[in-house]
Parts: structure tokens; sequence; C-alpha cells
């Protein structure tokens, strides 16, 4: 149940949640992972985990982004962690621009959470210490780094996000 204090997790798929089958020789969005990743980090704070979509980010359409939006703007919590696929996470940061007096911090993997040597767990960990101390706004914590929406951009290149300040 979700508090003021607590942490609500809206998922919307994305690589984070992405695994690999090999009789289909494709990455499939499946059932998320962040509540395994959060039992696996012992995370005693309070939060509950919403879906609100499971697709790829690319996939993301203004309806899910509007849905989206209001999941954010409708809850009681006011630290707010958003899964997402990288490839649009700054357009859906856009769009929670408008969600006023909540911090809401977007996070995602550039290789799934089920592969040992996925970023996930640390990106997530980086999500939820921002939601608890950042100011009332909109973040994309990637790569080590914690970025004000608006400021980031992904850069396929090096496979990182970087600052556009």
């Amino acid at each position: 149940m979700s508090s003021p204090q607590s942490i609500l997790v809206l998922t919307t798929g994305g690589t984070i949640d992405k695994q690999y089958f090999d009789s289909l020789s494709e990455y499939q969005i499946v059932e998320s992972t962040i509540a395994r990743l959060l039992q696996v980090a012992r995370v005693t704070l309070q939060y509950e985990i919403v879906e609100v979509a499971r697709k790829d980010s690319l996939d993301l359409d203004d309806a899910d982004r509007e849905r989206l939006v209001g999941a954010a703007r409708d809850a009681p919590a006011e630290r707010i962690v958003v899964t997402h696929g990288t490839d649009t996470m700054t357009t859906s940061a856009v769009a929670l621009a408008a969600v006023a007096g909540k911090t809401i911090v977007l996070v995602g993997a550039l290789t799934p959470a089920r592969f040992a040597e996925s970023d996930a767990a640390f990106n997530l960990g980086m999500a939820f210490a921002t939601a608890q101390v950042a100011a009332p706004g909109v973040y994309i914590t990637m790569n080590g780094t914690v970025f004000p929406a608006g400021s980031v951009v992904k850069d396929r290149e090096r496979s990182a996000f970087i600052s556009t300040r």
C-alpha cells in the first residue's frame, strides 16, 4: 500500500524486464523482475509495484504515456520510481514533468536484469536513493549518474546516457 513516505514503482517494460528465448532467437518483455531485484537487495523501505505497461519503450505510445502520467499524478506516494526502456525514457520524462510536487525517477537497463552482468540492480538502487533525497521534479538515473530530466540524451554509440548541459 502506497503512502507519501513509501516509494511507488511504476513498471512499463523495457530491457530491464526482457528475457531471451533461444527457440525464438529474440528478446521478449516478460513479467517484471523488479520485485525480485528489491528482494535480493533486502530493501526494507516500504514500496509498492504497479504495472502500467509491458512494452519495449519504442512501442510506448501517447496513450501509454497518459496512463503513466495519470498513475503518477493520482498516487498518494510522493516518491516514484518508473522502470522504463532506455530508447524513449527521455520522452516519458518530459511527459511526467506535468506531475507537480512529486519526486519521479526514471530508470532502466542497457542489459536485461536477468543477465549476470546487468546494470539493472545498480541503476535501480540509484533510483531508490535518488527518490528518497532529491527535491520534487523528474530525474533519470543511469550509468551511476543522476540527471535532471530535460538535460540528458542516450548515446547509442557509447551505450550510455550523457548530459546535454
